[in-house]
């Protein structure tokens, strides 16, 4: 239900940030209504200044939970933007798990802060994931697996089992005095057993266990194809470490094709909606630059034929370079603006800052590779007023994409036509159409 009244909230606190009101009474309701990893998904819906305001009314507690669940990209911006006395107590009482999902790109004054709060057993849990690169399921492994000796009897083993109230556990995995796995036992039937029995008298389920070792992707496929709740995770000798659950194997599975959507664009996996102009900027440009070579590419053949050509001609050869460079532009802003449709954090209220920022990432990008790609023309071609027609026609169609990657989705999203579908048709036909015109207009004027 929380998720559903995400755009609803959004749309309130713009409102109010609009007319300079206290968001103190929203932000309470906003806080009993949604959960923290809904809550983390409607702050990054606001650009970092009313980000940072809203955060700030948000209780201590809340506060750390939101954090857990953010983006890395936005837990960056964050920190950046906290001295450190407010950011440290976002570090106290975490487990392993916790700060394991939080290392990446992590300042070490933070990790060292946060593994002093820890208990000695949680460390030795962090460091005993730290031994595993983060492709291997020993890293992601949770350390809340309940295991008992086999030379206790079934009396003492109830006690443990009626000690564990944890979710997603409905087995106890039984071990030899030195934790090698021996096999499981379903604490149903653990607790219809005789108290006199001894677990080494028990016929054990043989039970299927991950070797810390194993690529994380094929772990996780293995544990929501197994039937079971969660699987044991074991090290190269056998010994029992950790599990991996059905949650988690989920959870890693869904920011896996998150990913995989993003970086199909171009884009970081983690990019905040309102990341730096700069920081996306820099993220995209790299695969505006990929792509050059790709169009120039196709220039190229075509340009084989330069010779027997009049020089009007050179505009058609330099025709894909402005087309391509649009098209990846816009995609690139059509992939962020569709997730973020999807996720409810894109509304009326906050859409003209969105095509704000959009913009200058457009500007600085259109200008960098209008540049360069006019003098590449000049150098090709030797023609000065064919580089500038390029130039422009480069910068307006960049310009074009950009906008265009918020509104087209945006647009289709109200039509109840799904952009993710129909988007980049939508937007590849309209940076074709206006490059083209731009292009061959100012060639028109330009050059003949």
């Amino acid at each position: 239900m929380s998720f559903e009244i995400l755009p609803e909230y959004i749309e309130k606190v713009e409102n109010l940030l609009a007319e300079d009101v206290s968001l103190n009474r929203i932000i309470t309701e906003i806080e009993e209504a949604l959960l923290p990893e809904h809550a983390a998904i409607f702050l990054e819906a606001f650009p970092i200044k009313p980000r940072l305001l809203i955060w700030e009314i948000f209780n201590k507690e809340f506060q750390q939970n939101i954090f857990l669940e953010m983006k890395n990209e936005s837990r960056q911006m964050l920190l950046n933007a906290l001295n450190d006395d407010d950011c440290f107590p976002l570090f106290d009482k975490l487990d392993a798990n916790s700060l394991l999902e939080l290392t990446e790109d992590l300042s070490d004054r933070f990790i060292e802060y946060a593994l002093s709060q820890m208990t000695a057993k949680q460390r030795a849990h962090f460091k005993t994931a730290q031994d595993y690169s983060d492709q291997e399921v020993g890293h992601w492994q949770s350390f809340d697996e309940r295991k008992i000796p086999q030379k206790l009897k079934v009396s003492a083993a109830k006690k443990i089992a009626a000690q564990t109230s944890l979710a997603l556990t409905d087995v106890i995995y039984v071990t030899d005095n030195e934790s090698k796995l021996l096999g499981e036992i379903a604490i149903n039937r653990l607790l219809m057993l005789e108290n006199d029995n001894l677990l080494s008298d028990i016929v054990l389920l043989e039970v299927t266990a991950l070797e810390a070792t194993k690529n994380i992707e094929e772990a996780a496929d293995e544990v929501i194809f197994s039937g079971k709740i969660a699987l044991p995770i074991i090290d190269e000798n056998g010994y029992l470490t950790g599990r991996l659950d059905l949650q988690a194997a989920y959870k890693y599975k869904e920011q896996l094709k998150d990913n995989h959507l993003m970086q199909s664009a171009g884009l970081s996996e983690e990019e905040d909606l309102f990341a730096s102009v700069w920081l996306s900027s820099k993220n995209r440009a790299i695969w505006l630059g990929i792509n050059l070579v790709t169009a120039f590419l196709a220039s190229w053949f075509i340009g084989l034929f330069e010779a027997t050509l009049q020089q009007v001609v050179a505009l058609a050869v330099l025709m894909p370079v402005v087309a391509s460079m649009g098209g990846i532009s816009g995609s690139q802003t059509l992939t962020l603006i569709i997730r973020g449709l999807a996720l409810g954090q894109i509304t009326d209220a906050n859409r003209k800052a969105i095509v704000n920022k959009e913009l200058k990432v457009g500007v600085i990008n259109g200008l960098l590779w209008a540049t360069v790609i006019g003098i590449i023309t000049f150098f090709w071609f030797g023609n000065s007023m064919l580089s500038v027609t390029i130039c422009i026609a480069i910068l307006g169609n960049i310009l074009v994409a950009s906008v265009s990657g918020v509104w087209v989705p945006w647009i289709l999203n109200k039509l109840n036509i799904d952009p993710a579908l129909s988007g980049a048709v939508v937007l590849t036909t309209v940076t074709d159409i206006f490059g083209f015109i731009a292009f061959l207009g100012c060639g028109t004027l330009l050059l003949l």
